[in-house]
């Protein structure tokens, strides 16, 4: 089981995440914006972000940028969860300290294993 922290501003995306999530054993915390987000992952240490790129105010992109080069989070692998399916997106996401990138909605079975992959489970 990991400790989940999964940055998205919609109520029902959020909802449906943390069901599948919670489902396959994870322990899961919300957080609504980039800047809660940021500072539940300072305060929590979670063992993996989920991160929204459309977000209010600051975006996922800047979010990662800001975990990534944080030393106090800088360890936590950040997998984004977009539906911006570019591979522009997805190099740039990368670019930015995101460990992976997956397009919405993910298939149940590939999120998992990208998951578990990052968490070394």
């Amino acid at each position: 089981m990991a400790r989940i922290l999964l940055i998205e501003d919609s109520p029902t995306e959020a909802a449906v995440m943390t069901q599948l999530l919670e489902r396959n054993g994870h322990q899961v915390t919300t957080s609504g914006s980039a800047e809660d987000g940021i500072a539940a992952a300072r305060r929590d240490k979670p063992d993996l972000v989920l991160m929204d790129v459309v977000l209010p105010g600051m975006n996922g992109f800047q979010a990662t940028r800001a975990l990534s080069r944080d030393a106090d989070t800088s360890h936590i692998p950040v997998l984004i969860v977009s539906t911006k399916n570019l591979d522009t997106d997805k190099m740039w996401g990368l670019r930015q300290g995101a460990k992976d990138y997956i397009v919405k909605p993910p298939r149940e079975t590939d999120l998992i294993e990208r998951i578990n992959a990052l968490v070394g489970h």
